[in-house]
């Protein structure tokens, strides 16, 4: 600036307007040194699941086996009321008959008709039933453990019995011949098997006896067997009156009444063996609804003829000899590996008409009774 002419004041005051007009404005000043972003981790190598793996999936018909096998387990549950267990265990038979009727049914259908067609978990039809035989027949074993080594006993204790013939006392053998007189043998009709009289046609799940026999019948017949079906009308299981078997609820089971008097059957013949057994059928309904004209009528056909499907399995008292078991396996045209030897009755479901007993409401649990509420 020129200051030329100027007093001194002048000069002095014009001095804080050069340093004013010198400073350098902010947005002028330097930049702080830039920083430089660190270079990202590289991402995991995520390994990409192969879906086509057969080890990810699990069989339909096995996972649900596995299900009823849980539902066995509860019978051993000991916070529930005994006679709740009990349910367990005969619900366990219960769905292992539709299991068979229908699931295994169904796999003995595709290797029949050459069909077989592994799933997305690699078994083939053949493998799954091998896998379902071992499966079964070790868990109906621990069923009938259960029953027999845990249930009724515990049963027992609270004045629930099976009496089995080996402790029928002099009263109870009278009562039970004049039940057989009276009730059982005016309905009930053995069948002779010879050449003239060919195996009968068993209704699915129904109970019946083959008889081992020894000499000559009315007709001059020396068959050496024959088969008694139990008429579904009887009931399975038949309370003892209290005069007859003590205090308590007392039971006996209508197959050790046939067994006891299967000789007043076969008049002039000797009865070697008489022996229980349960033959479970395919009873799935192989109906297109599209391609009949009348639904209904076509339904009860489907229905009458589910009682005698194919049959998928055979249960037979372990007492029975291998000679007849496998007579019965021939005649059914089913292999070792689909017979069940039990240690019990064949037909456990038949109990559940114990298991709402009156006189134990405290073996059950608390019935609940629906109600409207009291402000509706």
């Amino acid at each position: 600036m020129n200051t030329e002419g100027l007093s001194e004041v002048a000069v002095k005051d014009a001095h804080p307007v050069v340093e004013q007009v010198t400073e350098t404005p902010p947005e002028l000043e330097p930049a702080p040194p830039a920083v430089v972003a660190e270079a990202p981790a590289p991402a995991p190598v995520v390994a990409v699941t192969n879906l086509d793996d057969s080890s990810l999936y699990i069989h339909r018909e096995l996972s649900q086996l596995q299900f009823n096998i849980r539902v066995l387990e509860q019978a051993l549950d000991e916070s529930y009321p005994l006679l709740e267990r009990l349910k367990f265990l005969l619900i366990f038979s219960s769905n292992l008959d539709e299991f068979f009727e229908i699931r295994v049914a169904g796999l003995k259908k595709q290797i029949t008709f050459a069909r077989e067609q592994a799933g997305a978990d690699g078994l083939q039809p053949h493998q799954a039933l091998a896998r379902i035989s071992e499966l079964v027949h070790g868990h109906v074993d621990r069923q009938y453990a259960i029953l027999n080594d845990i249930l009724l006993p515990e049963l027992e204790k609270h004045q629930v019995r099976f009496i089995r013939r080996r402790h029928w006392t002099t009263k109870i053998k009278t009562w039970v011949r004049r039940y057989f007189r009276d009730e059982i043998s005016p309905i009930i009709t053995p069948i002779g098997l010879d050449p003239t009289h060919p195996f009968p046609l068993l209704v699915n799940k129904s109970l019946n006896f083959i008889v081992e026999l020894e000499g000559i019948d009315a007709f001059g017949r020396d068959s050496g067997l024959a088969i008694i079906p139990a008429p579904r009308l009887l009931p399975r299981i038949i309370k003892v009156p209290e005069e007859v078997g003590g205090a308590g609820d007392n039971y006996v089971f209508l197959s050790s009444m046939i067994h006891a008097h299967a000789d007043d059957l076969f008049q002039g013949m000797k009865v070697k063996g008489c022996y229980q057994f349960r033959l479970t059928r395919n009873a799935d309904l192989a109906l297109d609804s599209e391609d009949v004209e009348d639904l209904a009528r076509a339904l009860r056909g489907e229905l009458f003829s589910r009682r005698y499907g194919d049959a998928v399995r055979l249960e037979v008292a372990d007492t029975c000899p291998k000679h007849l078991s496998d007579y019965l396996l021939k005649q059914f045209n089913l292999a070792e590996s689909e017979l069940y030897q039990v240690n019990g009755p064949v037909n456990l479901t038949r109990l559940f008409s114990i298991t709402g007993l009156d006189s134990h409401p405290e073996l059950q649990y608390t019935p609940f009774t629906p109600q409207i509420p009291k402000l509706l």
